[in-house]
């Protein structure tokens, strides 16, 4: 796996908004255990090989996640919101194009770094839950909806901002031919148009756009284009 850790402390500590760092400190712990995890968090998303699904996809996604919070009528029941934004800060922090079980070792992760940090046990259950869910995005309740949402948020933008985006993934994904390119990510095309896109109510007003998007990228593959 790539685990290019080369970022300093004082870009670590500059590479995420202050609010998110409080966000973190005020449910994890303002200890210097807990500014650790969260340093090597920010380093994981930090490594060279991403081009997506880096520190800004972290705040990003983050952000997404509490707007969501603040927007939803219906609290998700039985889990608190800062454990949703827990789970936004590692569900992609472990992340190789080349291997396929970053899910399951990010939520691995999650738990080893909640337990040594004292968290309790429901909570480390429910972002282990919560992470997993990103694996396949269909999700079970309004809490893995809000996470989920915020996550695929680039598919709903304007066209231009999710042509950025395809080519920033196709970037991470350089080992894999066009031909392997075009067939693995039509199958992942496919599958989330299968279904709804975004569930929440705040999020499913960018379901058409994102279903435009989705589909133009889908014929354009059919017809052999690949993102440069």
């Amino acid at each position: 796996m790539c685990d290019d850790r080369t970022v300093p402390d004082e870009r670590v500590s500059t590479a995420v908004p202050d609010d998110l760092i409080a966000g973190w400190r005020a449910f994890v712990g303002d200890t210097a255990s807990a500014g650790t995890a969260m340093n090597d968090v920010i380093r994981r998303y930090a490594e060279s090989h991403r081009r997506y699904h880096g520190v800004d996809h972290l705040v990003q996604v983050v952000r997404r996640v509490n707007e969501l919070l603040q927007a939803e009528p219906d609290h998700p029941q039985g889990v608190g919101a800062d454990t949703i934004v827990l789970a936004a800060w590692f569900h992609d922090a472990v992340y190789d194009p080349r291997a396929d079980d970053n899910e399951r070792r990010s939520a691995d992760l999650a738990g080893t770094v909640l337990r040594t940090l004292g968290l309790p046990a429901h909570t480390i259950a429910a972002v282990d839950r919560l992470v997993m869910a990103t694996r396949d995005h269909r999700p079970s309740g309004l809490d893995e909806a809000i996470l989920l949402d915020a996550d695929l948020a680039v598919l709903g933008a304007v066209p231009d901002v999710y042509a950025t985006y395809v080519r920033q993934v196709r970037a991470e994904y350089a080992h894999v031919s066009d031909d392997e390119w075009r067939v693995g990510r039509s199958s992942v095309l496919r599958h989330l148009l299968s279904a709804p896109i975004f569930v929440t109510a705040t999020a499913a007003e960018a379901n058409d756009q994102a279903v435009q998007n989705l589909g133009a990228e889908l014929i354009g593959l059919r017809s052999g284009r690949t993102a440069k």
